[in-house]
């Protein structure tokens, strides 16, 4: 039980890193219910990711949908290392279709310039 809440929480942490590059139109406005809705979502859309895997079609829906104020607040350096590092989740959130800004903060994570 240990280790699959420990590989959970990984995971979430994952897919907050590969949303977090990505600014959405609707920054303002989400709740702390909706964002935990949100990391759900995420959570259960982005399962695969965190063993390595590309995203499937549903994660892909739902990183284009997430808000980065919801996500950005868990990405600290430990997650960025556990996931492969910031070079992966930009290459993964790019294939979902999304830009990924540069020079853009989030967390204890800035993209590159």
């Amino acid at each position: 039980m240990k280790e699959s809440s420990s590989s959970l929480i990984i995971m979430i942490q994952a897919v907050a890193l590969m949303i977090m590059v990505v600014v959405p139109a609707a920054v303002l406005g989400q709740t702390p219910s909706e964002c935990n809705d949100e990391k759900n979502k995420l959570e259960n859309g982005c399962r695969a990711v965190i063993f390595g895997r590309d995203p499937t079609a549903a994660c892909c829906q739902q990183v284009r949908a997430a808000h980065f104020s919801c996500v950005c607040p868990l990405v600290t350096p430990a997650l960025v290392a556990a996931i492969g590092g910031a070079q992966r989740a930009i290459r993964l959130v790019r294939g979902c279709g999304r830009t990924v800004p540069r020079n853009f903060k989030c967390g204890s994570l800035t993209t590159p310039a």
